[in-house]
This record gives structure tokens, sequence and C-alpha cells, in this order.
């Protein structure tokens, strides 16, 4: 009985582990790396016929985007995944075939003048459309016999619509083992959906830690907050461009937004105009909008029942084409564009960024986790210029980040998790972190009494005698600086000075902002100094 981790070991992105027991694979999630890791996509550890089944936590595409490679490149059983994480799956899978394919056109136009080799799209619609064959709705609370000696049952992670954590009970050679994967938990307090709900026994856990070392602003104060930048901004005829993942986290936007103009807290421009530009939102939406029983809170579900739409109000359009999408560019009035992708790395939210970065007036506001390399992260570290379709943008419109709004727990949430455990677990696999914040995650949890390891990507885990068969391949090693070459000591040092500054920074968040703004200034001079 072993654990494999293929993705999101020592990083956010890419989430895959495979659980080996009864002569069986089973994956649990498949999904895409984004930012620095997307090289990685083309290409599996592992032979894609081999795996018996996948079983999904929820519907984003770190977590379920290589579904359609998996099925392309071999497989053939079961993708088991509740009943809305199915019916989102339908429409995100769709996307992100159409995505990879218009890139790979893209690129292709560019390859062809330079006589060179033309690119295949990581997967096609008909190979999304295949991967939705293979989908099997599961229900919460309900065990489901996966095959002999392995079941499995789904309680609500509270992270996204039909977002679950997992609870493997397995029994081979006569020794049963409970192994609970927590996929993402849930924030509290969320509108529309629940709060994330609690397993109490598991010999091993493999738990996320995206928000290990870090707290969330508290949710109260999110509304006002964000009115007061729409409010400023619209004041100065600016546009507010808040890039947002179109499931989730657009839809709990709206509820938002609606929510502020009932209040009637936006004076310079009451009834503000709202856009969403991005037809995979408006159609995740619609499922938002329909029969959540068993999904929702009571709340949304009773107010649903009796007519009320919490995700409708005056002045809120839906951008189904791109004539539209650019249209928005070329109104002056002050408007919210919302758009994905969530980290600014594909979609239309790059060309709004393009026509709007560079104007003082305007706002960018973040509403979600910024993986490392992705254009979102460098915009909330300060990035002064990006370029964007081969165009050089200087970055001089005001920057915001609200971690209130996070899809995921924070440090506390997570500690809660984990502590829901009646019994202490034999390991807790730390894993969905970047690697010094899973590491201080890990490291806090031994001090708490859970025995705790941070897996390196392609690490093995004996589950019968509870030790490590492989360590795996650490970050440093996957994925060599480009162009590095040999190593230099001096460069090496370099190095880990920037990994020592990078949890520096993390440890003095929640500073005072005076102190926080000036360490900021020091960097960047720092950088202004060296980028040559």
């Amino acid at each position: 009985m072993q654990l494999v981790f293929y993705g999101a070991d020592k990083e956010v992105t890419g989430s895959c582990h495979c659980l080996e027991a009864c002569g069986k694979r089973i994956l649990i999630d498949c999904g895409l790396y984004q930012g620095e890791s997307e090289s990685e996509n083309r290409s599996f550890p592992f032979y894609p016929s081999q795996i018996d089944a996948v079983v999904i936590t929820h519907a984003h595409i770190d977590h379920s985007g290589r579904l359609p490679l998996l099925v392309k490149e071999g497989f053939q059983g079961k993708i088991y995944a509740t009943g809305k994480t199915c019916d989102l799956l339908g429409i995100m899978l769709r996307d992100s075939a159409h995505i990879q394919m218009v890139d790979a056109l893209n690129a292709n136009r560019k390859k062809r003048r330079a006589g060179e080799a033309a690119k295949e799209p990581l997967y096609t619609l008909d190979d999304a459309e295949e991967t939705l064959k293979h989908l099997v709705p599961c229900v919460y609370g309900e065990t489901v016999p996966l095959f002999d000696g392995i079941r499995f049952r789904m309680i609500d992670a509270g992270h996204l619509l039909g977002s679950a954590s997992i609870e493997f009970h397995v029994e081979e050679n006569g020794q049963k083992q409970t192994v609970v994967f927590s996929g993402d938990i849930g924030n509290v307090n969320q509108p529309i959906i629940r709060d994330p709900q609690y397993l109490t026994e598991a010999d091993y856990v493999v738990m996320e830690s995206t928000y290990g070392n870090r707290e969330h602003d508290p949710i109260a104060s999110y509304i006002p907050e964000l009115a007061e930048v729409f409010d400023k901004t619209f004041a100065a005829g600016g546009n507010v461009v808040i890039p947002s993942f179109a499931v989730g986290r657009t839809q709990e936007l709206l509820y938002f937004i609606r929510e502020m103009k009932e209040q009637h807290i936006v004076k310079s421009l009451p009834d503000f105009p709202v856009y969403v530009d991005s037809p995979l939102a408006a159609e995740a939406t619609k499922i938002y909008s329909g029969d959540l029983t068993g999904y929702a809170d009571e709340d949304t579900v009773r107010v649903i029942r009796s007519g009320f739409r919490p995700l409708e109000f005056s002045n809120l359009h839906t951008c189904s084409t791109t004539e539209e999408s650019r249209a928005l560019n070329e109104d002056p009035s002050p408007k919210v564009i919302i758009s994905s992708s969530g980290m600014c790395e594909a979609g239309r939210i790059r060309h709004h960024l393009k026509h709007n970065l560079w104007r003082p007036e305007c706002s960018i506001v973040f509403v979600g986790f910024q993986a490392e390399g992705t254009l979102g992260r460098m915009l909330i570290d300060g990035v002064k210029q990006v370029k964007l379709f081969g165009e050089q943008i200087a970055v001089q419109a005001q920057i915001y980040n609200f971690k209130a709004l996070s899809g995921h727990a924070d440090h506390t949430g997570l500690v809660k998790w984990i502590e829901s455990f009646e019994r202490k677990p034999k390991r807790v696999f730390v894993v969905h972190g970047e690697q010094f914040t899973a590491q201080d995650f890990a490291d806090e949890l031994k001090q708490r009494g859970f025995p705790s390891y941070v897996p390196n990507f392609r690490a093995v885990a004996d589950l019968t005698a509870n030790r490590i068969l492989d360590e795996g391949i650490a970050p440093e090693k996957r994925r060599p600086i480009r162009g590095a070459g040999k190593t230099s000591p001096a460069f090496s040092r370099l190095i880990a000075a920037g990994q020592r500054l990078m949890r520096v920074i993390q440890h003095n968040e929640g500073g005072a902002n005076k102190d926080l703004a000036r360490f900021a200034d020091q960097i960047l001079a720092l950088c202004d100094k060296w980028d040559r």
C-alpha cells in the first residue's frame, strides 16, 4: 500500500496524487500546472493506461485540467466526483480545451513565420468531450465501493460548489488503513456555499497548505473596503478590473456586488455597470443559480426556492463574444470588468490589463491566490512593467489584493481542520503550498504533535510500514534555473539569500503598512541597482 506524489508538491498548482493498493492505482486529482511549472503539463510521470480510476476533489483546473490529456493518452477507467463537480467539469474542461486550441493556433502563426515546427494543443475539444463520458457523479456522505478492498466517501470541503475532502478505506493483506485527502479546504463564511465539514479519523492525511503560515483579513471589512476602491476609481474616471476565477470566485463577487448596490455605499456612481467578460463564468453562474440543495448553505437554498436570484442586479452585463469584450476597452465610461483567468495567465483578462494597467486612474483588484511565476503574482509583488502581446506596458494602475475573499482556509482554518481528528494520524503529508509555506506549516504541525512530512515530486510513501521509500525530486533539481549551466558557489549563495528574503517577506505579512512600504522600497531599490 503506497502513496506516490505527482503534483502540487512544494508548489500550489498541478495537484495529482496516486494511491496504490489492492493491485490498483487510483489518481486523486489530475490538475494543470500554472506559472513557472506550466512546461510540465505535456507529459505524465506514469502511464495513463495503467491508472485504474480517478477521484476528483473539485473542478478547479489546477485539480482537474489534465483529465482530457489523461484520456487522450490511454486512460480508460471511471472518473468520480460530486454531482456539481461533474456539472462544472462539463463547462470547465470544454473551456480549457478551447484555450489549448487557441493558444496553439496563435503560437503556430509565429512558428510558421519563423520556420519552426508546429505546436500541438495539449488536448482538443474532442478529448474533453470524451473525458466527460467517464464521469461518475457521487453524493456527499455516500460510501462508494471502488474495487475489492477499496471504498471511499466524500464530504463537503467548503471551497467551491461541489468540492470535497475524500476519505478512503483500504484493506489489503489483512491490514486496514484510512487515508484522507483534504482537497482544497474552504474559507468560512463564504456566500452561497457551506463552511467546510470535518473528518474525525484517519491513519494518513494528505493536506493542503496554501495559506499555512498566513491569516486572512477579517471578512467583515471586505464589502466596505471594496466599495471604497470602486468609489475612488469611478470618481477618477477609471475602470476596476478584477482578474477572477470564472467558477466560484466570480459568483461570490457578484453576490457581494449585489449587496453593495443594495446598501447604496458606492456614492460616485451608485448604479455602476458590471461586465462579466467570460463565457465560462456565465455558464457557471447558471449552475450556481439552479437547484443547490445539498450543496449551498440553507439561506441560499431558501432564497433561490422563493424565486430570488442572489447573483442578479441592475446594470449587470455578460460579454459572450470577442467583439463585446473588445468594446469594453473602447468605451471610456467607468465600469467594473470581471474576467478570467484569475492568475492572468490566459484569456480575455490579459487584453483588459493591456488597456488599463498603464492608466493611473484605474484599479486592478486581485481576489484570489496568485501562484509563483504568474502574471498576477508579479503585479502583486510590485513589478513596474509587463509584456503583453509583444508590447511593454507600464504598470501605473492601483494594485489591490483582497485576501479576505480567498476560497482557501487560512492558517487558523487549516489548524482547526487537522485538529478535528480525534486521534492523531500516523503521518500528515503536507502538499499544495509553496515550498517554504508548506515547510513552515509542517513544522508547526510537528510542534502540535502531528508527525508531518513535505513530499517532493515523485516521492513514495509506504503506508503499511509508515516509511518513505523514495524522497523524490526536490524543486531545485526538478526545474533548474534556465541557462544557469554549472552554478558557481557564489551564485548558489545568492539563490539561498533570495529564498531567505522570501521567507522574511512572508513572516512580515500583517505588519504595519508604513513598515511594509519601507521594506518594499528597500527591495525595489536593490532590484533597480542590480537589474542589468
